[in-house]
């Protein structure tokens, strides 16, 4: 184990190990970081995405975006938007709920968040992102960071100009998530255009994508040569990856995660239940079930009784019953 373990510096944030939550729409919300923080090893944490509009009139109190415990430290927040005019009043709206590092999101494929000119649709307006960018760097002292996707089309030119121009703006750290927008997660990623970048850029580099077991992050990181990974859908599936990769590649003194997977659905659905108006319960249980029934055998027949469940306490049932009927597999 190394005397010295590995972390980043960003401005006055630290984080070690290196070793990063992804923003994911309808996953990473408060009960699934609370999850992740009780096996350990993640270096820092995420929102889901915000939508810089209407962030301002967000209640930290009551919004199931906002809302945080005291042990979802650091924290990062993602800010989605394509207007510039936008950027000043959200800034100023994450200073007041405290945040660690504050994110802009330049990756996001989907077709819907495209139709508003946001997410990775930012990357053929390069011109505002720029003005984006630093209208941000002049709002905020806070660790501000990007998440890139390599753009429509490979054109090493062009991707260079893009994440060059965004270290200059003032981008402390920049994660790659390695597939071009319309590449679906069923594609492989290309890491080694992950190495392209870190060689253009002097801020950190993180990858992101197709890293679901050490073995994967070991792959990664010898291809891309990146300074860290962002873990996405993998949080989901298996919260205690973190811990495992902190242990086996970053020499983090961290116990071999024990886990039971019937405990670990228990506790996120009583962490939805106590932190998440009713309301907005069912929906993040069905988000989270979606990826944690890959854990099992027949896990798609948990997730289908979860899906159509009419409510929280016939999915704990539903549930319930599912794991009487199912061994469940080592973890």
């Amino acid at each position: 184990m190394p005397s010295t373990l590995p972390a980043l510096t960003l401005r006055n944030l630290t984080i070690g190990p290196p070793l990063f939550l992804a923003p994911m729409a309808g996953l990473t919300h408060s009960a699934l970081r609370q999850i992740i923080i009780g096996f350990g090893g993640v270096g820092l944490l995420s929102t889901e995405m915000l939508g810089a509009r209407r962030l301002p009139s967000e209640s930290p109190r009551f919004s199931p975006f906002l809302f945080r415990t005291d042990l979802e430290r650091p924290l990062s927040y993602q800010l989605l938007t394509s207007s510039v005019t936008e950027i000043g009043p959200a800034i100023a709206a994450l200073h007041k709920v405290d945040a660690e590092a504050i994110d802009l999101n330049i990756g996001c494929p989907s077709p819907r968040i495209g139709r508003f000119g946001a997410g990775a649709s930012l990357m053929e307006r390069p011109d505002e992102v720029r003005q984006i960018v630093a209208e941000a760097r002049k709002c905020t002292d806070l660790p501000l960071t990007a998440k890139i996707r390599l753009g429509i089309e490979f054109n090493e030119p062009s991707l260079k100009e893009f994440c060059v121009m965004l270290e200059g703006e003032g981008i402390d750290l920049l994660t790659v998530h390695a597939r071009l927008k319309k590449e679906s997660f069923a594609r492989k990623p290309h890491w080694e255009w992950v190495a392209k970048v870190k060689e253009w850029l002097n801020i950190p580099v993180i990858a992101n994508g197709g890293i679901f077991s050490v073995a994967d992050a070991e792959n990664c990181l010898r291809i891309s040569g990146a300074d860290g990974l962002m873990i996405g859908r993998a949080a989901a599936t298996t919260p205690w990856l973190f811990a495992e990769l902190a242990r086996k590649i970053y020499g983090s003194p961290i116990d071999q995660p024990v886990v039971s997977l019937p405990q670990v659905y228990f506790t996120f659905l009583a962490l939805l239940e106590e932190h998440f108006r009713p309301e907005r319960r069912l929906g993040r249980l069905k988000e989270f079930t979606h990826y944690f029934a890959q854990n099992f055998k027949f896990g798609h027949h948990l997730a289908t009784r979860i899906q159509s469940t009419p409510n929280l306490s016939e999915a704990r049932t539903r549930a319930e019953a599912f794991f009487a009927d199912n061994p469940t597999p080592a973890a």
